[in-house]
C-alpha cells in the first residue's frame, strides 16, 4: 500500500527494481499507488473512480499503460499530460529568514537563507537533513518567538534572523485531529457550532424550547444516552482487541428520537453529519458561514469525506488537509509562516493539483509557505528550492543546490543534485 510514500524519486526507482525482482521470481505483486513512475513500470493498471467517496467505487479502467493512455479517466489525463499541474511562480526573493551555525544530527556548521513570501520547497533524499533543519531547528525558535510557546527544544548555538516580519507560525503535520469517535471534521473545523446554532433556530426547536446545547452529542439532553452520543458501543473482548458495534437504540444516529424530529429543509442533524462535504455544500449554499467552512474543505480536495466521519478513520494526509482547511477559513493576516511536512502523502494527481493551488493562494495573500517534499509537481511549482544531500545519513546534511526549480534542473550536473536530475526530466 503506497510503498513510495516518503521516498525521493531516486529511491522510487530502486523500489521499482525490487518489486520487479519479486515478480521475476514468479510472485504476483499488487501495489496501491499514486506515483507516476510506479504506474509506468506496471504491467497492468486498475483505475478506480471516477472520483472519491460516494462519487467513486467503480472500476473506470483496467488494462495496460498503453491502453490507459487512450482512455479518458482522470488518472489517464494527468499521465498523458492532457491535464497539467502548472502554476505561475516568478515571485522575487527579497526578504529572508537567515539560519546560521546549524549543527544537529548529520548537519555541521550550516548556514541557509529561506525566502519569505514564497512557496519554498525543502528537498533531498531520505535522511538528507530536511527535518533536522526545518522541524528541529527553525520550527521551535519560530514557535517561541512568534507563538510565545514555552518549553521548546531548541538547537544550541544557532542564530535565526528575519522572523520579526512574521506574526505566527503554523505547523500542519499528519497527526490525527482526534483519537475518539467524538472527534470529526465538523467538530474540528468549528462547523458543528454553526450547525447546532442553525438547528436551534428552526421554528420547531423554538416551540419546544430547544437551545443550542440540545444538538450537541457531547452533553446530556439531546444525545442518545445508551451510547452517550458516540453512535457506537464498545464491547470488551477478553484476550482480543475491543470491538465497536453500532448502538441498537439510536442505530448510529448519536441523538435521541426527540432531537431527530427537528428538521432543517427535511433533514435532521444526524442526516447532515452523514452528508459528504460536497453534498452539504450544495445543501447549505444559502447559509454563508456554513458554506464558507465547507468550501475550504472542498478546496483542499476533501469533498468526499462525511462531516461526521470518525477522526480515527481519517488518513494522515486527510487529517493534515482538514487542519489546512481550518486555517484557510480563519481571517488571514498575510504574515504567517506555514510549515508542511510532505502534504502530498497519499494524494492523487488531481488532489496534488488542488493542494498546489491552495498553497499558492496562501502566498498570494502575503504569507510564507515552507514545504518538505519529494513530489515533483509541488517542487517544480515552487518559487524557490533548497535541495539537501547529497546522500542520506553521514553523507548528507549539506545544501547541495538552491534556487528556482529551473536553476536546480539546469545546474544538476555541476551540483550533483538528484532532485535537479529528476526536475530536468519533469520540466522538459
Amino acid at each position: 500500500d503506497e510503498p513510495s510514500i516518503g521516498l525521493h524519486e531516486r529511491d522510487t526507482s530502486k523500489l521499482i527494481k525490487t518489486l520487479k525482482a519479486l515478480q521475476e521470481k514468479g510472485n504476483t505483486v499488487i501495489v496501491v499507488e499514486h506515483d507516476k513512475e510506479t504506474m509506468e513500470a506496471a504491467d497492468y493498471i486498475v483505475d478506480i473512480g471516477p472520483k472519491a467517496g460516494m462519487y467513486g467505487g467503480e472500476i473506470v479502467f483496467n488494462g495496460t499503460l498503453k491502453q490507459m493512455k487512450k482512455s479518458k479517466t482522470l488518472t489517464a489525463q494527468y499521465m498523458t499530460g492532457a491535464k497539467k499541474i502548472e502554476y505561475a511562480h516568478n515571485r522575487p526573493q527579497e526578504k529572508f529568514i537567515e539560519i546560521k551555525n546549524v549543527t544537529i544530527n548529520n548537519i555541521t556548521d550550516l548556514d541557509v537563507q529561506i525566502p519569505l513570501k514564497n512557496l519554498c520547497a525543502i528537498t533531498g533524499v531520505s535522511g538528507s537533513g530536511k527535518s533536522s533543519l526545518i522541524l528541529q531547528t527553525l520550527l521551535p525558535v519560530a514557535k517561541e518567538l512568534l507563538n510565545h510557546a514555552r518549553k521548546v527544544n531548541k538547537v544550541d548555538g544557532v542564530s535565526i534572523e528575519g522572523l520579526e516580519s512574521l506574526d505566527k507560525v503554523i505547523y500542519l503535520d499528519q497527526s490525527p485531529i482526534g483519537r475518539t469517535p467524538r472527534s470529526n471534521p465538523a467538530t474540528y473545523t468549528g462547523l458543528m457550532d454553526e450547525l447546532r446554532l442553525l438547528f436551534s433556530k428552526t421554528k420547531e426547536a423554538s416551540l419546544r424550547g430547544y437551545a443550542i446545547g440540545r444538538f450537541s452529542f457531547n452533553v446530556k439532553g439531546g444525545r442518545c444516552e445508551k451510547c452517550q452520543g458516540e453512535g457506537e458501543i464498545k464491547i470488551e473482548m477478553h484476550f482480543l482487541p475491543d470491538i465497536m458495534v453500532k448502538c441498537d437504540e439510536c442505530h448510529g444516529a448519536r441523538y435521541n428520537a426527540q432531537t431527530l424530529e427537528i428538521m432543517y429543509k427535511g433533514k435532521s442533524i444526524s442526516d447532515v453529519l452523514n452528508m459528504s462535504v460536497d453534498e452539504a455544500l450544495e445543501f447549505f449554499i444559502k447559509v454563508p458561514k456554513i458554506k464558507a467552512k465547507l468550501q475550504t474543505l472542498s478546496d483542499v480536495g476533501l469533498g468526499y469525506i462525511t462531516l461526521g466521519q470518525n477522526a480515527v478513520t481519517l488518513s494522515g494526509g486527510e487529517a493534515q488537509r482538514i487542519k489546512l482547511s481550518k486555517e484557510l477559513s480563519k481571517k488571514d493576516t498575510g504574515k504567517t509562516l506555514y510549515i508542511l511536512d510532505e502534504p502530498t502523502t497519499g494524494l492523487h494527481f488531481a488532489d496534488v493539483d488542488r493542494l498546489t493551488k491552495v498553497l499558492h493562494h496562501l502566498v498570494d495573500l502575503g504569507n510564507s509557505v515552507l514545504v518538505i517534499e519529494h513530489n515533483l509537481d509541488i517542487v517544480k511549482n515552487s518559487d524557490w528550492v533548497i535541495d539537501m544531500g547529497p546522500e542520506g545519513g553521514s553523507k548528507g546534511g549539506k545544501v547541495v543546490a538552491e534556487g528556482t526549480p529551473e536553476d536546480i534542473a539546469k545546474n544538476h550536473k555541476k551540483t550533483g543534485s538528484y532532485t535537479g536530475y529528476y526536475l530536468e526530466k519533469e520540466l522538459n
